[in-house]
C-alpha cells in the first residue's frame, strides 16, 4: 500500500474561499431587506421575494427562442448558424470562405496557403451559383440590397422585395426585361407594400434603369403577380420630409392635420402623393413659424417648386374652409 500524502489548505487559502462563499451570498441578498432574491424568468428580472425590488432587469435570455415538448422535437428544432433569409440567393444555407488569409490564430498563411485558399474559394463560389438561374437571383438581390441600402429603406422592405423578384423569377417573367428593371419594379412594390414608399424619382435616382422602364415593369410585375398595393398615403412622406428638415413634432403634426383635411374634401385625388406631402409640411413650418423654404423642401421631396406652391394653395384654402364651418 502506497503512501498518500493529503496536503491541508494554508490559512490565507480558507481566507480566500470564505470571503468568495461570502461575496456569492451577498450578490443573492436584497440590498434593501436582506432577504433571498428570486429570478422571475416571465418578466426577465430579479426581484426580492419579500420586499418585490426589482435589482436587475433586462435579463439576456440564453435559451432557444422556440418550445419543444418531447424529445424528437426538440432534435428537429435544434440547429446552429444564422437563420435562412430570402436575401441571399442560396438562402444563407451555403459556405462561405472569408476572403482574410489569416488562420484561426490571426497568423498570416504562406504564399502556398494562399493559394490554396484562393483555389477553394474560385471552386465554392462557382458550386454556389452552377446555373444560370442562380446567377440571376444573385445579381438581382445584390441590386436590390444596393439601392435599399442607398435609400435607407428597412430589412423586412429588402426582404418582401426578394420574395417578389423570386416569384417573377418562378412565373418566368423576366424574358424580355433587365434584371435591374425587375429588381428595383419589386424595391418599389415592396416599399409602398411596407407603408414607407419611396417616389419613382428617388427609385430611378438610385437604379440603373431609367424612370420609363421602371414604371412599364412595375406595371406589369403587379399585374402579372396580382399584388395588392394600395395608392400611396401622402402622410406617409411626412415623418421622412420632417426629419430631413429638422422640423419639430408640433410641424410634422400640423402636416398630418392638413392631409387629413385635405382628405376629407377630396382634393387629394388625382394629385401626387409626395406634392401633397411636400406642400403640407411646408405650409405646416409656416404655420409654426419655422424658417423652412420652399427650395429645401423641393430639395428633401425631389419635386419642383411649382408644384409645392399650387398644392400648398390648395391646402392652406382647405383649411380657411374648415375654420370657417
Amino acid at each position: 500500500m502506497s503512501d498518500m500524502s493529503i496536503r491541508r489548505p494554508t490559512g490565507e487559502e480558507r481566507e480566500d474561499e470564505h470571503t468568495a462563499e461570502e461575496e456569492s451570498e451577498d450578490e443573492l441578498v436584497c440590498p434593501e431587506c436582506g432577504s433571498r432574491l428570486e429570478s422571475d424568468s416571465k418578466r426577465g428580472e430579479t426581484v426580492c421575494g419579500e420586499c418585490g425590488l426589482v435589482v436587475e432587469e433586462d435579463e439576456i435570455d440564453h435559451g432557444p427562442e422556440w418550445r419543444a415538448f418531447d424529445a424528437s422535437e426538440k432534435d428537429n428544432k435544434s440547429r446552429v448558424g444564422a437563420p435562412t433569409t430570402n436575401m441571399m440567393h442560396d438562402k444563407g444555407l451555403s459556405t462561405n470562405i472569408g476572403w482574410q488569409n489569416k488562420d484561426a490564430y490571426g497568423n498570416s498563411l504562406s504564399s502556398r496557403q494562399r493559394e490554396k485558399m484562393q483555389r477553394l474559394r474560385t471552386w465554392n463560389e462557382r458550386f454556389r451559383t452552377r446555373d444560370s438561374k442562380e446567377r440571376n437571383l444573385k445579381q438581382a438581390l445584390g441590386e436590390i440590397d444596393r439601392m435599399a441600402s442607398a435609400l435607407g429603406l428597412p430589412e423586412n422592405v429588402r426582404e418582401t422585395a426578394s420574395v417578389i423578384y423570386r416569384r417573377a423569377l418562378a412565373e418566368d417573367l423576366l424574358p424580355g426585361r433587365s434584371i435591374e428593371g425587375v429588381a428595383t419594379s419589386a424595391l418599389y412594390a415592396a416599399a409602398r407594400q411596407a407603408g414607407t414608399p419611396r417616389s419613382l424619382d428617388e427609385i430611378t435616382g438610385v437604379s440603373r434603369v431609367d424612370k420609363d422602364e421602371i414604371a412599364r415593369t412595375y406595371r406589369y410585375v403587379v399585374r402579372q403577380l396580382n399584388l395588392e398595393i394600395q395608392p400611396a398615403d401622402p402622410e406617409s412622406y411626412v415623418p421622412r420630409f420632417a426629419s430631413d428638415l429638422g422640423m419639430s413634432d408640433e410641424a410634422e403634426r400640423r402636416a398630418r392635420d392638413l392631409l387629413k383635411g385635405a382628405k376629407e374634401a377630396g382634393i387629394h385625388s388625382g394629385k401626387s402623393p409626395v406634392g401633397l406631402a411636400a406642400a403640407a409640411v411646408y405650409a405646416a413650418s409656416l404655420l409654426t413659424n419655422e424658417k423652412v423654404t420652399q427650395s429645401e423642401v423641393s430639395d428633401v421631396a425631389n419635386i419642383s417648386e411649382v408644384t409645392i406652391r399650387n398644392r400648398y394653395h390648395e391646402l392652406l384654402e382647405t383649411e380657411s374652409g374648415t375654420a370657417a364651418l
